[in-house]
């Protein structure tokens, strides 16, 4: 079964993480000094906030796959929907190792698609978002996690 996936900038990392706790009736199953997660089973959805520097808003959305297969499924989807998309396997993002498909909609908003299989002990990895993809949204090497590499 698919999880939509969210992930928002936040200013204020405590206060997001209260109103948020508030909202759901549940606290985060992740936290870090900079991150916070919320995997949700009603509503379904995986919820990320960050503190990192970023304007604050919605970053991008995304559907969660459980199964590699899934995760195949969908981004054939993307793939026919005649707009670029960027595949990023093992990528290392969010506390998080997965394989990735990133999109973007006619107008400008991001869709990651990934299948998450392990954890990791850092934010993730920086670069630069490669020329094919490159967007407001993922033009800095501030923007490399979550999002193209």
């Amino acid at each position: 079964m698919k999880r939509i996936h969210l992930h928002v900038n936040v200013e204020d990392l405590d206060r997001s993480i209260r109103f948020y706790e508030t909202l759901f009736g549940a606290p985060p199953s992740v936290v870090k000094d900079d991150y916070a997660k919320w995997m949700l089973d009603d509503p379904r959805v995986n919820l990320a906030i960050s503190s990192r520097g970023r304007a604050a808003g919605l970053d991008h959305v995304g559907v969660q796959a459980e199964t590699s297969g899934e995760l195949a499924e969908i981004a054939a989807r993307l793939k026919s929907a005649a707009e670029p998309t960027v595949d990023e396997p093992s990528a290392s993002c969010c506390y998080a190792f997965s394989d990735k498909h990133w999109a973007e909609d006619p107008s400008g908003l991001r869709w990651e698609t990934f299948h998450t299989f392990g954890e990791s002990t850092t934010y993730g990895l920086t670069g630069e978002a490669p020329a094919s993809f490159v967007t407001a949204a993922t033009a800095s090497p501030a923007s490399a996690c979550c999002g193209p590499r």
